[in-house]
């Protein structure tokens, strides 16, 4: 089997709703990191064998197979395929796995893994509520599945609350953990840590929601959720406007275009568990990943796991016995965003260039994924 190098990895700067890409359409948007790659690369455009592209909410501005329209509004030549997949928040993270997948067999040597998602001009859950209010079909999930999970639909809010109970998570801990976020992302946009990922697109290059005056009274001033829960705007990941993507390239393709890698993909897996609480699968898949790989979540020497809300990553914590220091050091999706279909390979541009900037080894990166599923990917910077 061969493998597969990471060649480079960038996104956009994360927008927030209704902030400054909101004018951007999201073929646009893709086509912007896309063509980042070429330019950045120097490849040949003919030569990339396919693009892979995560998206969440396939409707509106997103429809119609929106990973061929961003190749359709980039720079790309119309010889270049695409497709679009939804595997929830972690679209683009299993992008970066297809494609690996695919320079391994030996069947395409250069890939693009891609995601896009504009919440600002196809808001989450469009494609659940707009049908309903259509009288169109009965929703997503069939009597059958309610039956089978004793619940009438899945929401990861109520999955949230459930792992912070779970794992003894109180409002406290969660506050002063997406505090830590806001501090350690403006950190790292005040040293420049983000300038390698970055792809301008309209003019933007900054973070939107990184709060620099955020602080614990003002987090612990806003409402829950639930009159019992204890999640809330401020301990959750923000509404955000992005695309990214991960150039994966074959040995082959290296010598063949010059390519000098960032990174080599070390391992790949995904696991499913429980879709009712559905957050906490990163932890199983963690204890999965370091068994297949033969390695300990000590040889591990950055962490990227997803913010979707603070119990995941406290609580990954909490189960891995992983060192807090180790985990999200550029901040997270509660301070950066989370672009749903995107935040796979946003993830990953953070790691790998975060890897070389702190002239570290080996980066580990995780997501929680609607339905109870979770990837995670193992790099080793070269």
């Amino acid at each position: 089997m061969g493998t597969a190098y990471i060649v480079d990895a960038v996104r956009t700067a994360g927008g927030r709703r209704d902030g400054a890409l909101k004018d951007v359409h999201p073929a646009d948007l893709g086509a912007a990191v896309l063509d980042a790659l070429v330019d950045r690369t120097g490849i040949d455009p003919a030569a990339i064998d396919d693009v892979i592209a995560g998206c969440v909410s396939q409707i509106g501005d997103q429809s119609c197979h929106i990973g061929r329209s961003m190749v359709m509004a980039s720079r790309l030549p119309d010889s270049v395929p695409a497709v679009t997949i939804d595997r929830q928040c972690g679209s683009s993270q299993q992008s970066i796995h297809f494609a690996a997948q695919a320079v391994m067999s030996g069947t395409q040597d250069l890939v693009v893994a891609a995601g896009v998602e504009s919440m600002s001009r196809v808001p989450m859950g469009t494609p659940v509520f707009l049908p309903l209010k259509a009288g169109i079909g009965s929703g997503p999930w069939p009597q059958s599945v309610q039956d089978r999970y004793g619940v009438s639909q899945f929401t990861q809010f109520h999955g949230a609350e459930l792992m912070a109970q779970k794992y003894g998570l109180g409002r406290a801990e969660l506050d002063a953990f997406a505090l830590a976020s806001h501090r350690k992302a403006a950190a790292a946009r005040d040293a420049g840590a983000f300038a390698d990922e970055f792809v301008t697109v309209a003019g933007h290059d900054r973070d939107e929601g990184i709060r620099d005056d955020a602080s614990l009274e003002a987090l612990a001033s806003l409402k829950t959720l639930g009159p019992d829960g204890v999640i809330t705007a401020g301990n959750a990941s923000q509404i955000c406007d992005g695309a990214s993507a991960v150039l994966v390239a074959s040995e082959a393709a290296l010598r063949r275009h010059g390519l000098t890698p960032l990174a080599r993909i070390d391992h790949l897996t995904v696991t499913a568990g429980d879709p009712v609480i559905m957050l906490d699968e990163p932890i199983r898949a963690t204890r999965v990943a370091l068994e297949r790989s033969g390695r300990r979540i000590e040889d591990i020497d950055l962490f990227e796991v997803n913010e979707a809300f603070a119990p995941v990553p406290l609580a990954w914590l909490q189960q891995t016995g992983a060192d807090p220091a180790r985990l999200n050091v550029h901040g997270g999706a509660i301070a950066l965003g989370h672009p749903l279909g995107a935040s796979g390979a946003k993830l990953m541009a953070t790691l790998v260039h975060a890897l070389r900037r702190h002239g570290k080894r080996l980066g580990l990166q995780t997501m929680c994924e609607g339905g109870g599923i979770a990837n995670v990917t193992i790099v080793e910077r070269l």
